[in-house]
């Protein structure tokens, strides 16, 4: 598909995404302010620190994207090793160390003066439990707004999730010099089921029916047609809900919020070149590159929230680093999915190296 075609194919709703987004934050702290009863009330439907509202959301947005994959395609993505190799490097090896200097960095020396030496503390903890936590939902849409290979998506995110179980604990430990790390594993295992295994069954078991019923020319022609814009609208919902949750605490803590975010937006664009960069250089295709790339530079927030609450109580500063990071993450990601779709004439269309 051409970059011309690319352009004229964008729907309403992805055309002006942007203005979209910022329309949904607004509505969303306004809901939270003047309507209290509708978020206290969603908030209620809550388990193992996932919100029940926000995952069916999450789940209507991936569902297309698991409608698009060829089952046996999952079986040659494990094969081209190239693409999860730039996702666990930059995951486990690269991302908790950098999130930790640049956070240090801002938050003990620059802003210092502002915030004091133990509030810096607590929201460094916070920014280190976002970056030692990759992405498990997100980035199924991220992915499927950049065109990314979905099954090797998949296959990204399931070795991630493995690593997670492992390598979560020591990393947080090392960094933050605590002995014991709590990892809510309710958690960690509800957000896989809800995000990965039930999507993907569902996705499954429609495209079979469909195919076999109707034929692989309906499947793709009409059927996968009538979500187009399943994803964005399930995207920009999840922002109302997320902003109504979180509106007393950005209107509480304006400037400290804003200081929180600039070393988290930082990482984020600065990951996100690294394995993009990476990538480009390996010659990869650019519907895993992105992904690849998206993956690390989003991260996992219910487990980062539920790890900061558990290790320092609800009301910390490292709880609040951490709902910073809910908060910037789709804007910011927003803007990395559109400087990936602009630069996709950097990378091959066919790659045997992936």
């Amino acid at each position: 598909m051409s970059k011309q075609e690319q352009t004229s194919g964008l729907g309403f709703f992805e055309r002006y995404l942007t203005l979209w987004v910022a329309l949904c934050i607004v509505a969303g702290v306004a809901i939270g302010q003047l309507f209290p009863a509708i978020p206290e009330t969603l908030s209620r439907f809550e388990y193992a620190n996932v919100s029940i509202p926000v995952a069916i959301l999450i789940w209507l947005m991936i569902y297309p994207m698991m409608l698009k994959i060829d089952f046996s395609s999952i079986v040659e993505a494990t094969k081209k090793p190239r693409g999860l190799t730039v996702t666990c490097v930059t995951n486990w090896l690269i991302k908790p160390f950098t999130m930790y200097l640049i956070a240090s960095f801002f938050l003990r020396v620059v802003f210092r003066p502002w915030i004091g030496a133990e509030l810096a503390t607590d929201y460094l903890a916070g920014a280190v439990l976002l970056g030692a936590a990759p992405c498990t939902a997100m980035v199924f849409v991220w992915s499927h707004l950049t065109d990314g290979d979905p099954a090797y998506t998949l296959v990204q995110v399931a070795v991630n999730d493995l690593i997670l179980l492992v390598a979560f604990t020591p990393i947080v430990a090392f960094l933050l010099g605590v002995s014991e790390v709590w990892v809510p594993y309710d958690t960690l295992f509800l957000s896989v089921v809800l995000f990965v295994v039930i999507p993907l069954a569902g996705g499954y078991l429609s495209r079979r029916y469909i195919i076999g019923q109707r034929g692989i020319e309906y499947f793709e022609k009409v059927f996968l047609k009538k979500f187009d814009n399943t994803t964005v609208a399930g995207l920009l919902l999840t922002l109302v809900i997320i902003f109504s949750f979180q509106g007393e605490v950005i209107l509480a803590n304006p400037i400290h919020i804003g200081l929180i975010a600039i070393p988290l937006i930082i990482q984020t664009f600065l990951i996100f070149f690294i394995a993009y960069s990476w990538s480009k250089a390996w010659k990869l295709k650019h519907n895993i590159a992105a992904p690849a790339a998206m993956i690390g530079a989003s991260n996992f927030f219910e487990l980062a929230v539920a790890v900061a609450i558990s290790l320092f109580g609800l009301d910390s500063a490292a709880a609040l680093a951490t709902v910073v990071g809910v908060l910037v993450e789709v804007p910011v990601m927003l803007a990395l999915v559109g400087i990936a779709n602009r630069t996709r004439h950097w990378f091959p269309q066919q790659s045997s190296q992936s």
